[in-house]
């Protein structure tokens, strides 16, 4: 499937279809690096401290990354590697999963899912499932690379695992019930792997749109290749690799839960020249049924945002704001 860059071979230029508006590129290889994202030890022997940093990272920063989080380097080396093999496999294989509906549960795209009607591409393929019940969705999955069900099973029950680690403190730091993001409010589990080929010319075009992630929450698994940066007081910074670290950002479902209080940065991905680029996301995020608003006990004097469906968000997010966040939120913010 030509419409797949993992497909491509050999590219010499950067196709048309490919290339943003002078305003839109990134316009230069080298950018500065940020030294100043939160690192978090989650196996500290303070743990109150630690949930008051965590509080802290989504307060002031909006992101942060995690150490001794409970993911074996083996499992994230091995899962890794699957991805790696799975983007290299033939062309026809992969066509078996290519799809552009936002509501088959196990799928390949590229670009975006709207690909069709973009006029300009990124320089990605995505491929895309749910994870949860994962007896529920494993028949769904690839078969290629052989171990792939056994190593993303595992690999997604340890990563939902330091989810709820992660979302259990959040609720005490936030004095929330025991138990305020279990069940519907995280029912919905995806892992999307992002997957750039090498860039001939990475200043015209862009790996991901330049967005804030409207679930609940996201981990992310970087690989060595730098690309992703996130907007920090105007000006695009790049985030480090650290290996076997997690990098988590809280989503825009959790700014509004928290009435406001935690920050979701913007970011983006740009490609780069010489080398592919692999990275594994997984995100949380409410069934689609659920009401989601600000918790009661974080509402002091007023709502900042009105209740509504996550399906509803969704429409407002890419249709109306165009993956403008405070755009989208605007639409919900409460009008008393």
């Amino acid at each position: 499937m030509d419409i797949l860059i993992s497909n491509w071979s050999n590219v010499e230029f950067v196709p048309k279809t490919y290339i943003f508006p002078p305003e839109s590129r990134p316009g230069k290889l080298e950018f500065p690096v940020c030294t100043d994202i939160p690192l978090i030890d989650l196996a500290h022997n303070n743990p109150e401290e630690t949930i008051q940093q965590v509080i802290r990272a989504c307060q002031e920063f909006g992101f942060f990354q995690v150490i001794n989080h409970g993911v074996s380097e083996n499992l994230m080396d091995d899962t890794m590697n699957i991805y790696k093999e799975f983007f290299k496999l033939p062309g026809e294989y992969k066509a078996k999963f290519y799809s552009n509906d936002i509501n088959k549960s196990c799928k390949i795209f590229s670009s975006t899912l709207s690909y069709d009607i973009d006029e300009v591409h990124y320089w990605r393929d995505t491929f895309t499932h749910r994870c949860h019940p994962l007896e529920e969705h494993i028949p769904s999955w690839p078969d290629k690379p052989t171990n792939y069900r056994e190593v993303v099973s595992e690999y997604s029950i340890e990563t939902r695992k330091l989810f709820n680690k992660i979302l259990d403190m959040i609720c005490k730091g936030l004095g929330l019930k025991s138990g305020y993001f279990e069940g519907e409010l995280s029912k919905t589990h995806l892992i999307s792997v992002n997957h750039h080929i090498p860039c001939p010319n990475p200043r015209l075009t862009l790996g991901m749109p330049v967005h804030s992630d409207p679930n609940l929450i996201t981990m992310l698994q970087q690989g060595e290749v730098p690309g992703l940066q996130i907007l920090k007081d105007g000006q695009w910074i790049g985030v480090k690799h650290i290996p076997h670290t997690l990098i988590v950002i809280p989503g825009l479902q959790l700014k509004v839960i928290s009435n406001d209080r935690f920050m979701t940065p913007v970011h983006r991905v740009v490609t780069h020249p010489k080398e592919a680029r692999t990275t594994i996301g997984v995100f949380l995020g409410p069934s689609p049924e659920f009401l989601i608003k600000p918790a009661t006990t974080l509402i002091h004097t007023e709502s900042v945002f009105r209740a509504f469906a996550y399906p509803e968000f969704l429409e407002a997010f890419v249709g109306l704001a165009k993956f403008d966040a405070q755009l989208a939120l605007n639409h919900f913010r409460s009008k008393s």
